[in-house]
């Protein structure tokens, strides 16, 4: 990706260092780099059976001390991590206010959080292990950056398969500022486990076209997406859709436990917010 000539966001905090105690790997993009097994079958086994709050459980209900995502240090300009984090999100914010103010709408920006370890939200507890994660309480998105590193290790390495998961959490996002969030969230109180999942396997399969609409528009802007990124993105959707993520956790596929959807789906979603760049063919609901 040419990543480095877009604009820097302004609403990265960056927490790492104030707490959590995890010395922070290198995020290795376009490579298979760093990341122990045990940290590999953590994030399957919390990408399967839930989110941040799956952590505690699997951790005893340990009771670690983690930094808060409302104060952060400045951005190291050396720092290759948080400069591209903060370019794909200043990306995104540049595509989504332009798609809302074209329907009349104004986006507001969400704020990332950069941590290690843990981290405290308005969601709750989450450790790394987690995997990144959008909170709807405090409208932030929260990354711990070596997830790609094991997300290359299973898989889906290269800049754009790390672009491509934060475009996923920043289009949780605009599902949010759309009401979409809500009216699910009503849906699958009303129903029961197995729809519940459907539903969520719905949402999560929009955020994907999202992102694939964020980098179209993005493209389109500026020379972006160079090739064999379109090919990086695909093999991170394969390498977390939830039949993968069930195999390698050991467990037979079970499709009625979906939450976010098969390795073809999320290919086939994010696909079509690659081709199309429009909002509107991302209607999972009705798939």
């Amino acid at each position: 990706m040419r990543w480095k000539d877009l604009r820097r966001s302004s609403n990265v905090r960056d927490v790492r260092g104030a707490g959590g105690g995890r010395i922070p790997l290198p995020l290795g993009r376009g490579r298979g780099v760093g990341g122990g097994l045990g940290a590999i079958v953590l994030v399957v086994l919390v990408l399967v059976f839930g989110g941040p709050d799956a952590v505690l459980q699997l951790l005893g209900g340990a009771d670690v001390s983690a930094p808060s995502g409302g104060q952060g240090r400045p951005l190291s300009a050396s720092d290759d991590d948080s400069q591209f984090v903060s370019a794909i999100l200043g990306s995104t914010e540049d595509v989504w206010g332009s798609l809302f103010a074209q329907s009349g709408q104004r986006y507001q920006t969400p704020e990332l959080t950069l941590f290690a370890g843990a981290v405290q939200s308005a969601c709750g507890y989450a450790s790394s292990a987690s995997g990144p994660f959008y909170c709807p309480g405090d409208r932030r998105v929260y990354l711990d950056t070596s997830f790609f590193d094991e997300l290359a290790r299973m898989g889906g390495a290269g800049d754009f398969a790390a672009a491509y998961v934060i475009g996923h959490e920043v289009g949780h996002h605009v599902q949010t500022l759309l009401g979409t969030s809500d009216q699910v969230r009503a849906a699958q109180a009303r129903g029961n486990q197995v729809q519940a999942n459907r539903l969520q396997v719905a949402m999560e399969l929009q955020a994907d076209c999202f992102a694939g609409v964020w980098a179209y528009h993005a493209n389109q802007s500026q020379p972006l997406l160079e090739p064999g990124d379109v090919e990086e993105g695909l093999a991170a959707a394969e390498a977390i859709g939830d039949d993968r993520l069930q195999r390698s956790a050991g467990r037979s596929v079970t499709p009625d436990s979906f939450t976010h959807g098969s390795s073809a789906q999320r290919q086939r979603w994010l696909t079509t917010g690659l081709r199309t760049g429009d909002v509107s063919a991302c209607d999972t609901f009705n798939q």
